[in-house]
């Protein structure tokens, strides 16, 4: 019957394929786990766009809000952690803006306009971000 010999279990010797599992993991400055920090600087392209730059954009600056088109793909979470990467500016808060595709008419011609998602970026008083280059 050795056909039926490829169904059984193999066993398996537990000494030679025990893999090394650390106790606990290393304490670092009196906490209890070690403390990682994700880095989305080389992911930023990824999650925001550009800049929205207009009239009301421009006014919001004064507010400490300033406006990104960013991917549809993207949350709250990734675009604080790209922002804080890519400004160097402490975010407060993220509101997220989904900008539905319209129709468009040339004649008789109908097409559509592309929706696109923005977030509202809050930055703590008295930082600021240089969304222009002058």
């Amino acid at each position: 019957m050795a056909l039926l010999d490829i169904f059984k279990r193999k066993k398996i010797d537990k000494k030679k394929e025990s893999p090394v599992v650390p106790d606990k993991p290393p304490k670092i400055l009196g906490q209890a786990y070690p403390v990682r920090k994700s880095k989305i600087s080389n992911g930023a392209y990824k999650i925001l766009k550009k800049p929205h730059v207009t009239e009301k954009a421009t006014d919001l600056t004064s507010k400490n809000q300033y406006i990104f088109e960013v991917y549809p793909r993207s949350n709250k979470n990734q675009i604080k952690k790209a922002v804080e990467d890519v400004y160097g500016a402490d975010v407060v808060s993220v509101n997220i803006i989904n900008i539905p595709r319209k129709i468009r008419k040339l004649g008789r011609i109908s097409g559509w306009r592309k929706g696109y998602k923005k977030a509202v970026v809050r930055i703590e008083e008295g930082q600021k971000i240089e969304v222009l280059p002058r």
